[in-house]
């Protein structure tokens, strides 16, 4: 959320309707002591990064003599704050924010996903609501998440109040691409593997407001962005594209990623104008330093969280990464190594782990290029407990698509490592392995992620259904929805936050 906002009162925290494995009256397959130790883990994880607790967190104010503290620094309000907003947790954000601004705020306009404030009433979560008389306008676009016409208005809008006072939220193509161009360059991108960081680089280089350009447009007034990091690494200059921090990426970056994926001979006329035209040298850093860029919420805060919550559940937890990202095979295959590897440091301590595996899960380890990986750090962990363990992890990892089938990125993963663990010898520990969006949307489904055991595969089998033939054609939510009746899905609905993926693998010796 970029805006210039006033501080909130302390706000209760909601805890999130209760989360719901499958579909109702699905029949719950075995391992559910870890099951229900998932679930917890889960919602304190995404209850740690809702919108009211982090915005209290990272602001203060002084109600007497109008002082806005943001971290260290101090702002004075005079009835001169505009507040715009754009992404998954805007809503629950600018409510917060209005409750503490009262007469400071004098207009805003925020981009948030198609049917969130339905879900929010839905849920009962009135702390996420505007009130009937807020003087926020509030915009609903970007269906599936993809830049449509209801986004482009509140761009518009938001340039508007910018002017006078989420990515794929704030879309405002630059003349004469149109938004069908931009969404269409979109997909294909997405389609072929392309990362986050590719994507708004792409994004940035053809959008008014992206790169430091809603930035520009406020300019002279001061800028206070608040953000909800969705990004592996938190880069600002990424997040939502960086409407608030000058880009760091010129036309010859946007041109090797579109050479990569073979895109650059099928782009539009209108895109290649706009390339062309483009300075080589970033936009806009003459005008941020108006700017103070805030990073209130993190994949990092997310899994503090959690790994306090299982340390309370009686195991040794470890973050091993919040950095995770790379094609979806490899970081499955990495996950069945680590568990192998783990399992065998559980079952057969005086033997200790298999040379050989052993060896692989380091070398791929090295090829997915994981800045933060803490890998040695939790196989001491593994290696000096004497009970179950827990292995935290988080990012983003891509899936490139081969078929026309329904999934996500955390079901195809948690299909992926349930083939991978299926196929590998384990020893007397059971094992479970989740993986869930924090937005509570994977992909174009209804669910969130999904949660897997070893024995999947073969009970899948006893069902009629191959794991194999689900992967080759990317419709991992439709084998969750077949399999067992949808148990192992995992539906939260909506959060109202977004802080990327989290992968939670648990291991108990039996």
């Amino acid at each position: 959320m970029a805006a210039a906002l006033q501080v909130l009162p302390c706000l209760a925290r909601t805890p999130l309707r209760p989360l719901l494995w499958g579909r109702p009256g699905a029949r719950l397959a075995s391992g559910m002591a870890l099951a229900e130790h998932a679930r917890k883990l889960f919602e304190s994880t995404i209850d740690a990064v809702l919108p009211g607790p982090m915005m209290h967190r990272a602001l203060s104010l002084d109600p007497g003599s109008g002082q806005l503290k943001v971290r260290d620094r101090s702002f004075q309000l005079r009835q001169n704050l505009y507040l715009v907003g754009f992404g998954k947790a805007v809503l629950g954000m600018a409510a917060a924010a209005e409750e503490l601004l009262g007469k400071h705020l004098v207009q805003g306009v925020i981009s948030v996903p198609k049917g969130i404030r339905a879900a929010m009433e839905y849920t009962g979560k009135q702390e996420m609501l505007l009130k009937s008389h807020s003087r926020v306008q509030v915009f609903e676009g970007a269906e599936d998440n993809l830049p449509d016409h209801d986004a482009l208005r509140a761009a518009l809008a938001i340039r508007q109040l910018a002017e006078g006072g989420g990515s794929a939220l704030l879309p405002a193509p630059i003349p004469p691409i149109t938004l069908e161009e931009k969404q269409t360059l979109t997909k294909l991108l997405a389609a072929r593997g392309a990362t986050i960081q590719e994507l708004n680089t792409i994004r940035k280089a053809l959008s008014q407001l992206k790169g430091g350009g809603l930035a520009q447009a406020a300019y002279p007034a001061q800028v206070i962005s608040l953000i909800l990091s969705d990004v592996v690494g938190d880069p600002v200059d990424v997040i939502a594209s960086g409407p608030t921090v000058a880009s760091v990426h010129n036309v010859q970056d946007c041109l090797h990623i579109l050479n990569h994926y073979g895109l650059r001979a099928a782009l539009p006329r209108s895109v290649k104008t706009v390339l062309a035209q483009a300075d080589s040298d970033p936009r806009g850093p003459h005008t941020c330093g108006h700017v103070l860029n805030v990073i209130i919420g993190s994949n990092a805060l997310a899994l503090a969280e959690a790994q306090q919550q299982a340390e309370a559940l009686g195991y040794r937890a470890v973050v091993l990464s919040t950095t995770m990202q790379g094609n979806v095979k490899s970081v499955a295959q990495f996950y069945g190594l680590l568990a192998q590897v783990a399992g065998a440091h559980l079952s057969l301590p005086s033997t200790g782990a298999p040379v050989e595996e052993g060896e692989q899960l380091h070398e791929l380890a090295a090829e997915l290029q994981l800045p933060d990986l803490q890998l040695k750090e939790a196989l001491e962990v593994v290696a000096g407990a004497k009970g179950p363990i827990c292995v935290l992890a988080g990012g983003e990892p891509t899936v490139q698509l081969q078929g026309s089938g329904k999934g996500g990125r955390n079901q195809e993963l948690a299909l992926r490592v349930a083939a991978e663990l299926g196929q590998r010898p384990l020893g007397p520990v059971e094992v479970l392995f989740l993986s869930g969006g924090t937005d509570g949307r994977d992909g174009p489904t209804e669910a969130a992620g999904a949660w897997i055991m070893p024995e999947l595969a073969h009970q899948a089998t006893t069902e009629g259904l191959d794991v194999a033939t689900f992967l080759a054609h990317n419709d991992s939510h439709t084998f969750f929805h077949r399999f067992q009746g949808g148990a192992h899905l995992l539906y939260t609905g909506l959060t109202g936050t977004n802080v990327m993926d989290v992968h939670f693998l648990f291991l108990k010796p039996q």
